[in-house]
């Protein structure tokens, strides 16, 4: 049959990123607590394109995934996005992979049991034979207003936090360590299930525990820095605000620099 893809182009542009774009694949991810956990991933996958060539092959990207079947963790991303350039025939390969992520959590003071969902990702990026790879954790959070707390009579406002963790790693750090991390850095965490006396203990407890969005990205910061496995982080927290129009952000970046290879 004929090769339409293989076909030469004579306009000179080559395309730094082709591929298939939110592919949905079941996948097995492995577990600090329970060994392996089923999920379902949108996966992203790329390749560059040398400026001669038509097209790319889109079926040797879902090839490619299938036959790594459903186990994928951070120990076999570089064989996977490895086998992806062998494949297209490509000098550059992109592979983003997220994830729903559970975790059962006990309620504070009653211990009801109940699955909390955060979102997990893979982001890898091969050049040749050097491969740069980035990966992290999605988490929510309760955050209470410093300020709101110090000038009001009664109360204090507060919201739903979001905070984005992205590190390079020398060696695996699991995503329940990031979460954790992240967890007791705000001002509390949160719960799918809640008795009322968990309820008045989580109100209490972020009560007593006030943070910025500044705090917060700072506080993991500090306790991601001092993990000699990871050598780069970003930390990003978003606050959708109970009381204004507008989120509030921070940003904090430190190691070696994005686009960097190891």
């Amino acid at each position: 049959m004929q090769d339409k893809q293989s076909e030469r182009d004579t306009r000179g542009i080559p395309i730094q990123k082709v591929g298939v774009k939110g592919l949905r694949h079941p996948i097995q991810v492995l577990d600090l607590a329970n060994r392996t956990q089923d999920t379902i991933a949108t996966i992203n996958m790329y390749v560059d394109l040398p400026h001669h060539f038509k097209g790319t092959h889109m079926s040797r990207f879902v090839e490619t995934i299938n036959h790594h079947g459903k186990i994928i963790h951070v120990e076999n991303i570089q064989d996977i996005v490895t086998e992806m350039r062998q494949r297209l025939d490509a000098e550059e390969a992109h592979l983003e992979i997220e994830f729903p992520y559970f975790i059962e959590k006990k309620a504070p003071v009653t211990k009801a049991r109940g699955l909390v969902d955060y979102t997990g990702f893979f982001h890898a990026h091969l050049k040749g034979k050097k491969m740069d790879f980035v990966y992290g954790v999605v988490v929510p959070v309760t955050t209470l207003c410093p300020c709101s707390k110090a000038i009001s009579a009664r109360g204090a406002h507060n919201q739903r936090g979001v905070v984005r963790v992205e590190v390079r790693t020398r060696k695996t750090v699991w995503l329940e360590e990031l979460i954790r991390i992240v967890e007791k850095s705000a001002s509390s965490e949160l719960y799918s299930l809640l008795k009322r006396e968990d309820e008045k203990f989580v109100t209490e407890r972020a009560f007593d525990n006030p943070v910025f969005v500044e705090d917060l990205v700072r506080t993991v910061a500090v306790a991601i820095k001092k993990d000699k496995r990871v050598v780069w982080y970003r930390v990003e927290a978003e606050n959708h605000e109970s009381i204004h129009t507008h989120n509030a952000f921070a940003q904090v970046q430190w190691g070696r620099p994005p686009g960097k290879f190891c």
